[in-house]
């Protein structure tokens, strides 16, 4: 796990170590142990290292080939290097016991197909010194980042977007209106897009091929066309959980390889309890685990998570936090997250992350299971919403107007459900942190960009065709609502305590198993997430399980209302600010006041727009 930046500059005779060096300040967190440069006459790359495997200075990067023709910076972890680099044998002279070497290694034997390979999190890039042509790929879930820019004569790169304003100080900082609009709606900005408009997101499962007069991008891997494997629907239940439970073992035993302490975040649900069962198997002694508990008990986990602990006999470490502990973390948030970033569970996020670091180095965590294996209530939703949308649009226009005028909130957010076209639609408005407050965004704004319903219908589109509804919800999530918020928020969460976190229910193998399972396997007698569920049961009891989902949270609706409201108000005080990004003042004032008054919860389109508006002000200061 590291940070990584560089650059190429097609004319060449560039000299770019200050600007290198200051791109690697800007994320040094990301690689506290050790820094290293390397350039030519037209490639610059630097990189920020977190020993993790082969903690030698042989395995230190920038790392070129033995024939010196080819150079590689890399960020992420290949859990499976070892079996590849068997595979790949002595017909490589090998320096290092490092995944970094079998990437470079495997590039040089197979070129770009050397991406099916690899079972791990990624984003790297080989610059090829005969050729003059760079390659760099991301991993298939997009787990570890990547920005870029790219122009005539230049491409630059790195783990954050701030740090290529450091490679390139004179690059426009114009911002992506489009990329602002999807921002307000989702809470997150989804790939390709990025804050700015000179700078993209490379998507995940993609890779690119570069040179002075090429610029190509290809998608290697993807889940849309997986449609439903009809031999699962005749296997029986016991079949079904033997064949997952080989998966997850295994894919949990890889990423278990490390050369530091390994731990895991548990917060007593479904999906970390199950990964640290898997631990338990493989680890010669007690698994360390780590949880976070908060004073006001609606948000806090922590007592079911020390009641699997007990019954896993985990090492397990706990810390109590208020809610000021928690607030003490917004400046690390304002500058880590340095692209406007809703998703407030970062703050839990970035405490349990400082507290495992303390510990281990390496932690596993749960993510995926809920989008993978139907873990949402929004999917049963989707599913139920699709029989209304097969109302007529005139009947479903009057319900809508009639649910619109009832006070009852949950009643409004399915009138606007119901005035969505088609399922993608109708789940962007469930998923929306905007909801029926579209108001907010201001008629230039609206009438210049596409919508999120939009970004869902389109990619939707292209979706086996056999899903139902709600497992096109599951895959819209897996494509955008997974790598751009929640792997996001645990990237640079946990990377801004030099944590590395790893995912083993993303394993891709894992994702294309349960992409093809039926739905009956997912969601089941109104119960989520079925089968995951029922194969926990085999290691951790029922009746410690079992309770209501709870999510990572925090009590923002009660913040913004107290010890956030002076921050807040000074902040919706500027008006030229909300212009700018493409707010209506009038409307994010009037919701503000009917939040104050509690007429409304409108926590989330709110702490959006804040967050948005202390991006900018805070990025326009830095010019």
């Amino acid at each position: 796990m590291c940070g990584i930046a560089g650059s190429v500059f097609w004319s060449g005779g560039r000299e770019q170590g200050a600007q290198l060096n200051a791109a690697l300040d800007a994320i040094e967190a990301r690689g506290p142990d050790g820094r290293g440069i390397w350039q030519d006459d037209l490639c610059h790359l630097g990189h920020l290292r977190l020993a993790i495997i082969d903690l030698s200075d042989r395995a230190a990067q920038p790392m070129p080939s033995n024939e010196g023709r080819h150079v590689i910076i890399f960020n992420g972890e290949i859990y499976n290097f070892e079996q590849i680099r068997e595979e790949i044998g002595s017909t490589y002279a090998w320096r290092s016991h490092s995944d970094t070497e079998v990437i470079l290694a495997a590039y040089l034997r197979w070129g770009p197909e050397c991406l099916q390979k690899f079972r791990g999190m990624f984003a790297f890039a080989i610059w090829d010194r005969v050729d003059q042509s760079l390659f760099v790929a991301r991993d298939r879930m997009g787990v570890k980042p990547l920005y870029f820019h790219a122009s005539e004569n230049c491409f630059a790169f790195a783990s954050r977007p701030r740090a290529i304003f450091k490679l390139l100080p004179d690059l426009s900082r114009q911002f992506d209106q489009q990329a602002l609009r999807l921002y307000l709606e989702s809470g997150y900005i989804p790939a390709p897009y990025a804050c700015h408009e000179a700078i993209r997101k490379l998507e995940p499962g993609h890779y690119l091929r570069i040179s002075a007069n090429h610029f190509e991008k290809v998608c290697y891997w993807s889940l849309d066309k997986i449609g439903t494997d009809s031999t699962k629907e005749h296997k029986s239940e016991s079949e079904l959980l033997d064949e997952l439970d080989k998966l997850i073992d295994e894919s949990v035993q890889l990423r278990m390889v490390s050369n530091v302490p390994v731990g895991a975040f548990l917060s007593g649900g479904i999906d970390s309890s199950l990964v640290v069962a898997y631990m338990k198997k493989h680890a010669t002694g007690p698994v360390k685990t780590f949880t976070i508990g908060f004073d006001d008990h609606e948000f806090d986990e922590s007592q079911h998570a020390q009641a699997v602990a007990d019954h896993l006999a985990t090492d397990h470490v706990r810390e109590h936090l208020s809610a000021q502990d928690l607030l003490a973390l917004m400046p690390t948030y304002l500058e880590e997250y340095d692209e406007p970033f809703f998703d407030y569970s970062a703050f839990p996020v970035m405490a349990v992350s400082r507290l495992a670091r303390r510990h281990v180095t390496v932690s596993l965590s749960g993510d995926g299971g809920d989008e993978a294996f139907g873990g949402y209530h929004y999917y049963k939703l989707a599913q139920d919403l699709s029989q209304l949308q097969r109302l007529p649009r005139v009947l479903r226009s009057v319900l809508s107007g009639v649910l619109k005028r009832l006070p009852n909130h949950k009643l409004k957010l399915l009138a606007g459900a119901l005035s969505s076209e088609g399922n993608p639609q109708t789940f962007a408005f469930v998923r929306s942190v905007i909801k029926d407050f579209k108001q907010v965004m201001s008629p230039e704004m609206v009438s210049r960009t596409r919508s999120l319903e939009d970004l869902f219908a389109t990619r939707a589109a292209a979706f086996a065709s056999d899903l139902s509804p709600a497992e096109a919800a599951m895959r819209l999530d897996l494509s955008y609502t997974l790598p751009d918020d929640y792997l996001q928020k645990v990237d640079v969460g946990s990377m801004a305590f030099s944590l590395e976190a790893r995912e083993p229910l993303l394993d891709h193998p894992i994702l294309e198993w349960a992409a093809s399972l039926p739905l009956k396997w997912k969601v089941r007698s109104g119960i989520n997430k079925y089968l995951l569920r029922e194969l926990a049961y085999r290691y951790v009891p029922r009746e410690i399980l079992d309770r209501p989902k709870m999510g990572f949270g925090v009590p923002m609706a009660a913040w913004l209302r107290s010890e956030l409201r002076e921050w807040a108000e000074n902040l919706l005080a500027e008006r030229e600010l909300m212009r700018k990004v493409g707010l209506d003042y009038a409307q994010v004032m009037q919701v503000w006041q009917d939040h104050q008054d509690g007429r409304r919860d409108a926590q989330s389109c709110l702490w959006s727009i804040l967050v948005l508006l202390q991006f900018v002000k805070k990025f326009e200061a830095a010019e």
